[in-house]
């Protein structure tokens, strides 16, 4: 059986990532970059799909796990009849490949492990060529080659590298493996004990400098260290997840390659980072953001590449059985074609965050707003696609409209506050104007509450922004009749979906079926704090935050009747949920 996606950890260099079982193995990784083709992907196959094993030959009894503090250093410690070995894993931070360094070490008595190491490139495709080189071990193939060193002695098998040994208290054995081109030589590969050493003193070093909550001040620093193991540094874009084809629902089709750049995670993941005091990494992701999008406004994308790459083409990886029987395993996104309104809203108001703490100018902000505005006066009556991206037609989705309302709100700021040059009064006109449209179609009077879409009386988890945006206050009676409604439909088990996908196939494109959506669930806890049920969103944030898994990550649903963890793995944007709720509650003394 394959372990559950919250039996995994993160690991990371910010530029690449990794997952690792508690079993003791790696059973994703993706080098040199998010994009660029798994070496391992047992996660969404088996073993033969490529994975890297270290683990005592033997039972296993009991196992523990922890980040060491402030860190994305994992250690395992595994506990057999023989006695404990530890399990250290990380990505150094990059040089010029990407290295995984792991290293057993011998806590008691004298233990028998294995080594089993499957190299495939191309998801899975390709075996590579593998041959000893200067006393290390090399596979090639394509485009790609990795080096595997260390002192323990190997041997192949099967297709695989294998080998067996012992490790007694005290011992430190360590293993490295980097990736190189082919065509070059490899690289040499960093001393592993003097690697680990500098990568805990350098994810230490950025993490006590976070500025969080006392009281919840370990979940937001593992929240934030997730966003910033999420960041590809040389451009300063920030993934939704580092994992393709994780299944919302455990056996369905929705599964999605989310290792890209959401627009509409800005403007949360920007502040959460800036309220932090990481404003280098925020002014890094406005100045992505500025690249991204630079061009004609009518070609703005909901999403990029880690570069800004636009081309994202969707295709299903036929020979993967994916994720629990999950499939299709999918690499691309094809709403990256998608027509979504609300990325207007989301992207105006990341730059008016950047302005509000104080980042850096730069003109060619104000220009791309002041553009991105001028088409949105023509656009916004339009249907679209919505936040979550249906696959059925476009419809008139009342939270695209309230982001409507969002971008022109947050550019006659800019002019009121910021002192920058624009025609307010007639962006005041138009606010106005989508406001009242809002009030008018967005709201079912019988139902007491704002609706989904237009002419609809379904109800939809992203109307929890309503008042998170400012579009209302929270004391406005349509705000807490919404907000009642969604606990009324909208709850399992205490936690929010995003809408009902059953009856909805002909809106949806997709067959119903998933788990509870933990951004929404947590915006509900922000939601009930603004109401003045302090105590109420109190214990559903410290719910929430029992929902994570041994190590402090989140992925993208929780399946409430399986009572497991389901989506991509860990979710950026469920992360900056958790951290904004923390200092809500923490500044409302809720």
């Amino acid at each position: 059986m394959p372990l559950r996606i919250e039996d995994y950890a993160l690991i990371g260099d910010t530029q690449t990532a990794g997952l690792v079982g508690r079993d003791g193995s790696i059973d994703w990784l993706c080098m040199p970059r998010f994009d660029s083709g798994a070496c391992f992907a047992a996660l969404l196959g088996d073993e033969r799909h490529g994975r890297w094993l270290i683990a005592p030959a033997g039972e296993v009894l009991e196992v523990k796990r922890r980040y060491r503090p402030g860190t994305l250093v994992l250690e395992t410690e595994l506990r057999t009849a023989d006695g404990t070995v530890r399990l250290v894993d990380c990505m150094p931070p990059r040089e010029r490949v990407p290295d995984v360094v792991r290293i057993v070490e011998g806590v008691s008595g004298r233990v028998p492990m294995r080594m089993e190491l499957v190299i495939r490139y191309d998801y899975g495709r390709i075996v590579p060529w593998v041959v000893r080189w200067e006393g290390w071990l090399r596979a090639v193939a394509g485009p790609d080659g990795m080096t595997l060193q260390s002192p323990v002695e190997t041997r192949g098998e099967n297709f695989s590298t294998m080998a067996d040994f012992e490790v007694a208290a005290g011992d430190r054995l360590p293993f490295v493996l980097s990736w190189h081109p082919s065509h070059e030589l490899p690289s040499p590969t960093r001393e592993p004990f003097a690697a680990l050493d500098d990568t805990e003193a350098w994810w230490r070093e950025w993490s006590d400098r976070a500025v969080a909550p006392e009281e919840w001040r370990e979940p937001v620093v593992t929240s934030l260290i997730a966003l910033k193991a999420l960041t590809f540094a040389p451009t300063g874009g920030i993934v939704a997840a580092p994992t393709t084809s994780l299944p919302e629902q455990l056996g369905g089709v929705r599964n999605w390659d989310y290792r890209y750049c959401w627009l509409r995670d800005a403007t949360l993941t920007l502040k959460s980072l800036l309220e932090a005091g990481y404003t280098a990494e925020a002014q890094a992701w406005r100045d992505w953001l500025l690249r991204a999008v630079a061009g004609s406004p009518s070609e703005l994308q909901i999403m990029y590449g880690p570069a800004g790459e636009r081309r994202l083409t969707e295709l299903e990886l036929d020979w993967l059985p994916g994720y629990e029987g999950a499939s299709p395993v999918r690499i691309g996104n094809a709403a990256v074609n998608q027509y979504q309104l609300d990325i207007f809203g989301e992207v105006i108001d990341v730059l008016h965050e950047g302005r509000v703490f104080g980042i850096e100018a730069n003109p060619f902000a104000w220009e791309l707003q002041r553009a991105l505005l001028d088409y949105l006066e023509g656009v916004w009556q339009e249907p679209d696609e919505g936040i979550w991206e249906v696959r059925g037609p476009r419809q008139h989705f009342t939270h695209s409209k309230v982001m409507a309302w969002v971008a022109m709100d947050r550019s006659i700021k800019a002019v009121e506050e910021h002192g920058l040059d624009g025609p307010v009064d007639r962006w005041r006109r138009l606010r106005a104007e989508i406001h009242d449209e809002v009030c008018r179609e967005g709201y079912d009077a019988e139902r007491r509450a704002f609706v989904q879409r237009y002419g609809s009386s379904d109800l939809d988890a992203s109307l929890l922004m309503i008042a998170l945006v400012g579009f209302l206050p929270a004391s406005d009676p349509r705000v807490r009749g919404t907000v009642e409604a969604i606990e009324r439909d909208l709850l399992e088990d205490g936690f929010v979906l995003r809408y009902r996908t059953s009856g909805q196939e002909a809106v949806d494109g997709l067959p119903p079926g998933e788990g509870a959506f933990l951004p929404c669930t947590f915006w509900l806890a922000d939601n009930l704090a603004l109401l003045g049920r302090g105590d109420e969103a109190r214990r559903l944030f410290e719910r929430l935050l029992g929902l994570r898994n041994d190590v402090g990550l989140l992925a993208e649903e929780y399946d409430a009747r399986a009572g497991r963890q389901v989506g991509n793995f860990p979710q950026a944007f469920t992360h900056v949920g958790l951290i904004n709720t923390a200092r809500r509650l923490a500044g409302t003394g809720g």
